[in-house]
């Protein structure tokens, strides 16, 4: 069975990869997957699946019927891109500016494509209904997972899974864990107000700046000296504005000696318990309040809630771990991976029905693809589609 899969998988490899490149010039954003989304829903037109669109907004929903089944698995693929420059130089480089797909998600609807192409061929020896899902704005929130499963995209499903390629594992690896997989995901958002005023007279002035300089760096103490060091929780801030600097053209021109009277500071932060989260949370709000009563100063917290976790259960872990060690050897399964920081609305689907979320190796240091998920120059050994599909459709034969 093993060399059947990447045999067929192979056969289909040349095509999957132009749909992919031609997905990565074509960069669409959030819900707006029109595109992409008619890619999809014509490929599984094709293989006379029944298809729904305009699931989730922008979403394709396509069902493969297998007569005598009882049970219904899903295969979920994201179809979104970011709202970043790439500045990578192969010849597929997204054209347009300021969008590109650089978190794979191109690659993700390919392998889903191509695995819907074998599993349809395979469909008189399948157990198992399969539902093939490809789903819009993973990437911002609110995310397109619920939008999807208000519109029934989980109806009548009894387990789903979803795959995202990572380039810290090679080409050829597997990886995933029971239980928490990936982190909740928040944000927060901070306005210091202070007063502003001369820089040569600081003392009649409540410099914000000062503030949010001790805010920054003392809020590491909350995870350091206040989170069990077994727990896991980051807090990184990740934008501090003050004064009238234009960023795109650095300090020149800017007032070098005015004391801004506000300062704008943003950040996420990343947990795997509930727990924790909770305790982070309140934690970063007494901080602020403190500083800012013991300097005189206003202050705003809006705290925003992100995807939670992923968790993947056991029964779906363990039918990855046949599907996944009937392709590969014991040395390429990365079991149990360490849990990543990282955020994925896959969570939702995992908090509806059993669920399992898995990394396919992406990275290829030799051909210099090292770079991680959302970098400017993140790209793929397009290789690892072949391990994509081979497992998507593993999982539907299994």
């Amino acid at each position: 069975m093993k060399n059947l899969v990447f045999e067929q998988c192979s056969r289909h490899f040349n095509d999957i990869v132009a749909i992919r490149r031609d997905i990565h010039q074509y960069p669409e954003i959030g819900f707006d997957v029109h595109r992409t989304a008619g890619i999809a829903a014509e490929a599984l037109r094709a293989l006379d699946i029944p298809v729904k669109t305009g699931i989730g907004r922008t979403g394709v929903v396509g069902d493969l019927e297998v007569a005598g089944a009882s049970k219904r698995i899903a295969l979920r693929a994201d179809m979104d891109a970011l709202p970043i420059q790439e500045l990578t130089e192969v010849p597929f480089k997204s054209k347009i500016d300021g969008k590109a797909h650089l978190c794979g998600h191109d690659a993700h609807t390919a392998m889903l494509i191509g695995a819907a192409r074998i599993i349809s061929q395979l469909r008189d020896n399948l157990k198992t209904h399969v539902r093939f899902i490809f789903q819009p704005s993973e990437e911002a929130m609110p995310g397109g997972a619920p939008a999807m499963i208000a519109d029934g995209a989980l109806e009548d499903v009894d387990e789903i899974y979803g795959i995202h390629v990572f380039p810290l594992y090679a080409v050829g690896e597997y990886a995933t864990c029971t239980g928490p997989m990936l982190a909740q995901s928040d944000t927060f958002q901070i306005t210091l107000t202070g007063r502003g005023g001369h820089a040569a007279f600081p003392h009649l002035t409540v410099d914000p700046i000062v503030i949010a300089s001790q805010f920054v760096t003392a809020a590491q103490s909350i995870v350091s000296r206040n989170v069990n060091p077994l727990d896991s929780a980051v807090i990184s801030v990740t934008q501090l504005h003050g004064g009238d600097a234009d960023l795109k053209n650095g300090l020149a021109g800017a007032a070098l000696n005015v004391i801004p009277p506000k300062v704008l500071i943003g950040g996420t932060v990343r947990t795997l318990q509930g727990s924790v989260q909770k305790s982070v949370r309140a934690q970063l709000e007494r901080l602020l309040a403190g500083l800012a009563n013991a300097h005189d100063a206003i202050y705003t917290f809006t705290y925003q809630e992100g995807y939670p976790v992923t968790y993947n259960h056991e029964p779906c872990v363990t039918t990855v771990l046949s599907a996944a060690r009937g392709l590969v050897d014991e040395e390429n399964l990365v079991f149990p991976m360490t849990p990543i920081l990282g955020g994925e609305d896959f969570s939702y689907y995992s908090q509806e029905i059993p669920a399992c979320f898995v990394m396919v190796g992406a990275g290829n240091e030799e051909k210099g693809i090292v770079n991680m998920c959302h970098h400017p120059q993140f790209d793929i050994d397009e290789n690892c589609m072949i391990y994509g599909m081979a497992l998507l459709v593993s999982l539907a034969t299994n």
